[in-house]
């Protein structure tokens, strides 16, 4: 079969549903997890109890049966660790055939949520429930199966295996140690070994040193796994239950939901992956349901999606799913012709699998994460609900924690009452519901009566009795003869109630549309075309200075340059200030350290930060009428200095490491080249624009755009400011510190076009010499080293 289309370096080939061409790479990857899955499998039987030809049986069909049914495309599934806690407790309680039923009726549960398209609304539960239920499972894992790495039997909860642990480390099995203590240390040290050694999925050569070392040394007395003469004597129909229904009930509903959580919180992880298709939840939770029904018949665990299988997969080059069915058949080799096998591995081997495998279920990661979004506490919570009661109380106890941490939130909306100068300012932020109008009511009390107030409202939420709060508020400090100027920095809440204005709700179309424009880009006259920039509202009618409403102290209604610039200096005062101030204060301890030189035309519409999504320190910016760079020769000329000075500065000194020549749309410069009669233009700007004045062909301008990158549909102005840019580059690259720090790699040069009307940015594709949006010109190609730049002409 042919190969698949190449695809750009460093991604992955995108992935397909069905796969016969890509069999060279679906059937190694299924090789590497067949061999991580086995020893898995079987640890994971160990802990729950089973036999422990169970975990190979869910191996085998949740790889075949979730496999071809499933939803995603490189998922494998199998029996998790997620599950080993429940599992366990059901057995105990029930035995395992009803397990095996239990199983299979936690598959229909599943299908039925398929059906029901329901499988989204998994992923909203919180991170924090979902790491912490996890992380609970690991803990437990640990806890037990250190007992039987040190050679002694584990205990029935996470509490009483605490309790005993130094009982048994004080019992000093030493071979048992040996054995669990050398799998450790080689499940830990494989990855590190070189490439070729450490393909290899480190639980499989772990357990079999292990197993090999035993051997050699005689340790036959150590426990091993209980097979029976034939392996598929375990295969079996469940049994049927017998007196706790309710609880069996619970059981069945606990499986279902763990089990479809970890899968589906599998599938999206499995998704950041790849560039393939995106998983179908719904069909995959299908899948999972299936496979289960399978797994609970033939007397298998219950399966998951599981994602270090998963990711294993991915990593290894699978391209389809005929590779997660393939892992599968080659468990069914191995559980018919090699089954044998299973009864020479030593349970302390596995149950050092299990403790890794259970202290990687602590992410520290995660924990790192959740504390920095406040959510540590539910975390926490769900921990030690799932070590002291059972898996479903504690998420349950997880649940409720996360509720009450939304309801603290609520009513812990940020108030903040201070005084600037002669004024008062009042910042409110979050959510304003009733929850939070104690709190509100408290704060603006220390507002003096008659005092003039900055309102700043920074919420994405206000309900009836907080605006009530709020407008109460503001009628009773008018009365008194104060002023209040509304600042809303999200949303018009406030003052859509305040007009009569349909109510907005919380995310409706309607509440964006009528998101506050920010005050960082939005030019000084407000976007209606009135000089009152529109986020600020005075409540008594008037501007600051005066009574006709315009600050500027004129009484004439209008707003001059100088009021407007005034306006947005005291603007950013109080409000970007003390947001970018960490980072200036960086920049003024150690300097400026900017990457690139972007020369720019000196056009106002044209805003380089903007366009670039830059910010302070980042672009040594030179702008000029055109956008134009002298030749090196011509530098010399007075008028001319300022630009090779800024050039030889950047590179010399700064040591950007590119270099940017941005022109624009409706630029006056090329507009003013393409005159017949230039005795209109300034003598000054005139000699200036004679480094623009390209010695273009007719078709470089012709209506059709021939000869300037298919540049059809645009004005002649606007071909000759692409063309501009092109000239520009050549003459950059005739100043020395340029062509030298070109020549050894050190800076790359570049061309952009920015459309002002659609707010779009195009690139200079080398290769093409065309125009392009960022999307289809590759970083790796445009910004590569220019020597020739002569294409984009001709």
């Amino acid at each position: 079969m042919p190969d698949p289309p190449s695809t750009p370096p460093g991604r992955r080939p995108g992935l397909q549903t069905v796969g016969l061409g890509h069999w060279r790479h679906d059937l190694p990857a299924s090789l590497v997890v067949f061999l991580v899955a086995v020893p898995l499998s079987l640890g994971i039987a160990l802990a729950s109890g089973a036999p422990v030809t169970a975990g190979l049986i869910a191996a085998a069909v949740g790889g075949i049966v979730a496999g071809l049914l499933g939803g995603s495309v490189v998922q494998v599934s199998g029996p998790a660790a997620g599950l080993t806690v429940v599992v366990a407790q059901l057995i105990d309680q029930y035995g395992w055939a009803t397990m095996c039923l239990i199983t299979a009726l936690a598959g229909l549960v599943q299908i039925g949520l398929g059906v029901s398209r329901v499988a989204r609304g998994a992923l909203a539960v919180s991170p924090a429930v979902v790491h912490g239920m996890l992380a609970g499972i690991g803990i437990s894992i640990v806890l037990a199966q250190l007992h039987v790495v040190l050679g002694e039997s584990p205990q029935a909860s996470p509490v009483e295996n605490l309790l005993t642990l130094p009982a048994s480390v004080m019992a000093a099995h030493a071979d048992a140690d040996f054995i669990g203590a050398l799998t450790i240390i080689l499940l830990l040290a494989w990855p590190r070994l070189p490439k070729m050694m450490s393909a290899v999925p480190a639980a499989l050569p772990a357990i079999v040193v292990a197993t090999v070392v035993a051997a050699v040394l005689g340790l036959d007395h150590l426990a091993r796994p209980e097979v029976p003469d034939n392996i598929l004597d375990d295969l079996g129909l469940p049994g049927l239950p017998s007196g706790d229904i309710p609880g069996i009930a619970l059981g069945v509903l606990t499986i279902a939901l763990v089990a479809s959580l970890e899968s589906l919180l599998s599938a999206v992880a499995v998704d950041k992956m790849h560039n393939g298709p995106r998983t179908d939840v719904d069909r995959e939770l299908m899948g999972q349901g299936a496979a289960n029904i399978a797994s609970g018949l033939a007397g298998g665990l219950p399966v998951t999606g599981v994602i270090v299988r998963s990711s294993t997969n991915v990593k290894a080059g699978a391209r389809t799913r005929t590779s997660a069915v393939l892992h599968g058949l080659w468990i069914v080799v191995f559980v018919v012709f090699f089954g044998g096998l299973v009864e020479q591995i030593p349970l302390p081997a596995l149950a050092a699998l299990l403790v890794v495998v259970g202290v990687r279920l602590l992410d520290l990661g995660n924990i790192r994460e959740l504390h920095r979004h406040r959510d540590l506490p539910a975390y926490v919570a769900t921990v030690l609900g799932v070590l002291l009661t059972d898996l479903l109380e504690g998420v349950l106890i997880g649940l409720g924690v996360t509720l009450l941490l939304a309801m603290y939130r609520l009513t812990h909306t940020h108030v903040e009452v201070s005084q600037r100068g002669d004024r008062w300012h009042v910042r409110v932020a979050g959510s304003l519901t009733f929850l939070s109008a104690p709190k509100l009511t408290s704060a603006l009390r220390e507002v003096p009566v008659g005092a003039d107030v900055d309102l700043e409202l920074d919420i994405d939420f206000l309900d009836h009795t907080a605006f009530d709060c709020l407008h109460n508020w503001q009628t009773t400090h008018e009365r008194l003869g104060g002023t209040i100027r509304l600042e809303e920095r999200r949303r018009p809440w406030y003052s859509s109630r305040e007009s009569a204005s349909p109510v907005l709700r919380k995310g409706s179309e309607a509440a964006e549309q009528q998101l506050t424009d920010p005050a960082w880009f939005a030019p000084w006259p407000g976007p209606d075309g009135s000089d009152e920039p529109n986020i600020v509202v005075e409540s008594n009618g008037h501007g600051p200075g005066d009574g006709d409403g315009d600050g500027d102290g004129d009484g004439d209604g209008e707003v001059s340059a100088e009021a407007r610039l005034h306006r947005g200096i005291t603007e950013y005062q109080r409000l970007t200030a003390p947001l970018v101030e960490p980072y200036l204060a960086d920049l003024a301890e150690h300097g400026q350290r900017p990457t690139h030189l972007f020369i720019a035309c000196a056009d106002s519409r044209v805003v380089p930060n903007l366009i670039t999504a830059s910010g302070p320190g980042d672009l040594f910016t030179l702008r000029n009428i055109g956008n134009l760079v002298p030749p090196h020769s011509d530098s010399a000329h007075p008028d001319d200095s300022s630009v090779a000075a800024a050039i030889e500065y950047a590179v010399e000194v700064l040591s950007v490491q590119a270099i940017t020549v941005c022109g624009h749309s409706g630029c006056g410069a090329m507009a003013a080249l393409l005159m017949d009669d230039r005795r209109s233009i300034p003598p000054a700007t005139g000699r200036w624009l004679d480094h623009g004045d390209v010695r273009l062909e007719e078709e470089t301008i012709r209506p059709d755009g021939a000869g300037t990158g298919g540049d059809a549909g645009l004005s002649p102005a606007d071909r000759l400011a692409r063309s501009n840019v092109v000239q520009q580059l050549e003459h950059l690259l005739t100043h020395p510190s340029v062509r030298r720090a070109v020549d050894e790699g050190r800076v790359r040069v570049t061309g952009m076009f920015f459309d002002i009307g659609s707010a779009q940015v195009h690139l200079l594709d080398p290769t093409t010499g065309r125009f392009a949006p960022p999307t289809e010109v590759s970083a790796a190609r445009w910004q590569g080293p220019l020597h020739d730049l002569t294409p984009a002409r001709s």
